[in-house]
């Protein structure tokens, strides 16, 4: 068995659609009209389709909670951050903050309520600590990933700077 995708269900696909795009910059790979598949391989579905395919009373599908996310991470993180200022729309659950592991976070809501978060990609977290001078082991140690992940991240570094 494989999992496939995360599946969210929309109230207005349009509006969703546009979202995901504009603030999220997603790349539609199939549009279905009522479910809709983007390249980072997540998916959206019309509530009320959904709820028809499954034989479901739309008042049962509950809405949107803060336990779940969808997780995005982003190399231009500065100029996203920037981007999403400019949305007057945006409806933040936190702005840009730091986590214990160097990572910076914002977390807002879709149109529907679903809970989004976009990181610095944990690559650039790394080679930042890296450009401060701070040992490989060190880096591991503080963004919790493998040290293979962090040499590699390393000698990306190197090679940027010849």
């Amino acid at each position: 068995m494989k999992f496939r995708c995360p599946l969210i269900l929309v109230e207005d696909m349009e509006r969703s659609k546009r979202f995901y795009q504009t603030v999220l910059g997603q790349t539609i790979k199939y549009d279905f009209r009522q479910n809709v598949l983007f390249e980072g391989d997540f998916c959206l579905h019309e509530k009320k389709h959904f709820a028809a395919l499954v034989r479901l009373n739309e008042e049962a599908i509950g809405e949107a909670a803060n336990n779940v996310e969808l997780y995005f991470e982003e190399d231009e993180f500065d100029a996203f951050l920037f981007r999403l200022e400019q949305m007057p729309d945006i409806c933040y659950l936190h702005r840009c903050r730091v986590s214990p592991w160097g990572q910076r976070v914002v977390r807002f809501y879709d149109p529907d309520g679903y809970l989004i978060e976009v990181g610095e990609s944990m690559t650039n977290v790394a080679k930042n600590f890296l450009a401060q001078g701070i040992a490989l082991e060190d880096v591991a140690l503080r963004t919790q990933y493998p040290l293979a992940f962090v040499e590699q991240c390393y000698e990306e570094l190197k090679l940027q700077r010849k």
